[in-house]
């Protein structure tokens, strides 16, 4: 039987990738150019942390997996901090965006 992803989850999957490419690519094109804050150890752990859980969250969504739940309340987590260190640094408007959508995508797929 072929799984029915919902609007929703495809909303969410789409959240999580935009997120994963955004943070990913501003981790090393933006962050470790500017230096500085942008560059410290925590900042970019959690920006490829981030990356690396919306990547998680997209493939247990896109094979139906029962434990997206509990993935998706993680990576909301995991988003939200991502945004937190990200709020206050020059030019990373795009990425607190990226993630406070996937957090509240992610929210509604963890409820």
């Amino acid at each position: 039987m072929h799984h029915q992803m919902s609007a929703e989850m495809q909303e969410c999957m789409d959240a999580c990738h935009q997120c994963h490419v955004t943070c990913l690519s501003m981790a090393v094109n933006h962050c470790l150019e500017a230096g500085g804050r942008h560059a410290e150890p925590q900042h970019i752990k959690i920006m490829l942390d981030c990356a690396q859980i919306c990547s998680v969250a997209m493939d247990f969504m896109a094979r139906g997996s029962e434990h997206h739940r509990h993935i998706c309340r993680e990576c909301a987590e995991i988003c939200r901090a991502c945004a937190q260190s990200c709020q206050g640094l020059d030019g990373m408007e795009d990425c607190v965006q990226a993630c406070l959508r996937c957090a509240e995508a992610c929210e509604k797929m963890a409820a």
